[in-house]
């Protein structure tokens, strides 16, 4: 026993026991079990706050992709409707170019239509005038005297109501 007691090995073995039996006594165990406890508590709440982070992250990401593809879709729609009203544009020029040159061809045919019968009738009037004066000249180589010229005169005047 007395070489028990002289042994290093011994007295550091004893030590241990007693440091141990201390730290039992005074409660330091639940000390450190508490400290891991909330150690643990807070690695927990750091995790728990990450993940809202996450998916509040997840969800701002998903909200601006939702946003994305609606003014995607707000711009092919603009465009869509820019087209649209081009074309529609397009078609009433068109539409418009068409009316005015069928009006400015109904014109210009009323025009030529006007002078054709304008020069018509000078031709007629001219022919009348012709027609007139030969009559006069034959009827007054033909017929003489105050008879012959109220005739002349009664038939020109006949002949110029009915030509004209």
């Amino acid at each position: 026993m007395m070489q028990l007691l002289q042994n290093p090995e011994t007295w550091v073995a004893v030590a241990f026991v007693l440091f141990i039996g201390l730290i039992v006594y005074v409660g330091a165990h639940k000390k450190i079990i508490e400290a891991l406890d909330h150690r643990s508590a807070r690695i927990q709440k750091e995790l728990d706050d990450a993940r809202a982070l996450r998916d509040e992250a997840a969800k701002l990401l998903a909200d601006y992709q939702r946003k994305q593809r609606e003014a995607e879709r707000e711009a092919e729609a603009i465009v869509a409707e820019a087209k649209a009203e081009a074309e529609r544009i397009a078609a009433e020029s068109k539409t418009k170019m068409e009316e005015f040159v069928a009006r400015r061809t109904k014109l210009a045919e009323s025009k030529i239509g006007q002078a054709e019968a304008q020069a018509l009738a000078d031709v007629r009037a001219a022919a009348a005038e012709a027609a007139v004066t030969a009559a006069e000249k034959i009827l007054r180589d033909t017929a003489k005297g105050q008879v012959a010229d109220n005739l002349i005169a009664r038939g020109i005047a006949d002949v110029k109501a009915k030509l004209n």
